[in-house]
């Protein structure tokens, strides 16, 4: 039987062309392409397969028609697809509509929607990562409901360099790395950008002093939901915060990047960059295999998930590592092969899904059940 596989995707972007382009190179017929808009509105047409839809699932995001449908309602006339609020609203469209989708007859997804909910969800992906006893920073529990409360609650925890996190967040968007200093003064350093009191997503990341500014970008981001953990300081590669995000694949980590930067968030879009594989392998020593099973503990939380990216942040010294976040669709590393070797040697992330794929068809189609 031909495996042929649905991409819901947004038409054009480059996670679908890449994976489109991994197919073909594998020699598997060109996916078909449900585009997101039309899930969310309502008018999905799945293509007419004998043996049901093999449905591969990739990121909303980066389409403003997609953002403003799912956000949009909520942010009333001062939308824009820079705004950093409206992350509550966009999750629940985003889970329901991959819910209903799996409830169709007939569809089989790459990726589990309840799995995906909890990654999206930062408080709930750290809660399940700390019960299976992987390792990740300290983090509050329970609501943070504006700034008062966040201080008083940071008082309480003994805790004064925090990151602050919008639940529902990806791509550092409104994510703040807090430190508190003597009497009373804090830094903030985020690429959010305070316009009249409305957050924009910036490019460039700055610092915030003043107490106000603070208070006003936390009390705009608590109705969406916050998740504040430690900031734990990061190992260093050439004078710059490095850590590492790893491509999971059926449970084995296949693919790493190293990820540096001048400022607390690594993010290549805010300044990071790609950072040396080898000097980081070098500094770890001993300590590397543990990082990538680190990494491995960490997607063995999300057994019906094909893929995962995890973040995995080393401390100071490379001689330990954290699990920072789980990415549902952390696997967009273009010109990246695997691991050297490793069972993606030579592949880009799709092409080890696909091949990992292809081989458990035949024997194991633990994958390929209908999600429920």
């Amino acid at each position: 039987m031909t495996l042929r596989l649905t991409v819901l995707g947004n038409p054009g972007h480059r996670r679908v062309t890449l994976f489109a382009a991994a197919a073909r190179a594998a020699g598997l017929p060109e996916p078909a392409v449900l585009p997101w808009l039309d899930v969310l509105r309502g008018h999905a047409r799945l293509p007419e397969a004998a043996e049901g839809v093999l449905l591969r699932v990739e990121s909303p995001g980066e389409e403003p028609r997609v953002d403003e449908l799912l956000r949009g309602p909520v942010l009333g006339r001062g939308y824009a697809p820079t705004r950093v609020e409206g992350t509550a609203a966009w999750y629940a469209g985003v889970t329901a509509a991959l819910r209903a989708l799996a409830a169709r007859p007939g569809v089989r997804m790459l990726g589990d929607p309840e799995e995906i909910a909890v990654m999206f969800d930062k408080r709930r992906a750290h809660a399940l990562l700390s019960a299976a006893d992987v390792p990740v920073p300290r983090a509050l529990s329970g609501e943070v409901t504006g700034w008062e409360h966040l201080r008083e609650r940071l008082a309480e925890a003994g805790m004064r360099r925090v990151f602050v996190k919008p639940a529902h967040g990806s791509s550092a968007s409104g994510v703040m790395a807090l430190e508190f200093g003597p009497q009373g003064r804090v830094l903030a350093t985020t690429s959010v950008e305070l316009d009249d009191g409305r957050l924009h997503n910036s490019l460039r990341v700055r610092r915030y002093s003043e107490v106000r500014e603070v208070a006003a970008i936390v009390d705009a981001l608590a109705p969406d939901g916050l998740h504040v953990e430690q900031w734990v300081p990061k190992a260093a590669q050439s004078g710059r915060s490095a850590d590492l995000r790893v491509v999971v694949v059926a449970g084995r980590a296949t693919h790493v990047v190293v990820r540096t930067a001048a400022q607390p968030m690594t993010n290549l879009h805010l300044g990071g960059a790609r950072g040396s594989l080898d000097l980081a392998r070098e500094a770890a020593g001993a300590s590397w295999p543990a990082m990538l099973e680190t990494a491995e503990r960490a997607a063995a939380c999300f057994p019906r998930s094909p893929m995962v990216g995890v973040d995995v942040l080393p401390t100071a010294g490379w001689r330990r590592a954290l699990v920072g976040e789980v990415n549902a669709f952390g696997d967009l590393l273009p010109n990246l092969t695997g691991l050297p070797g490793g069972p993606a040697e030579g592949l880009d992330t799709y092409g080890a899904q696909l091949a990992a794929l292809l081989r458990s068809t035949p024997t194991n189609d633990r994958n390929l059940e209908p999600a429920r």
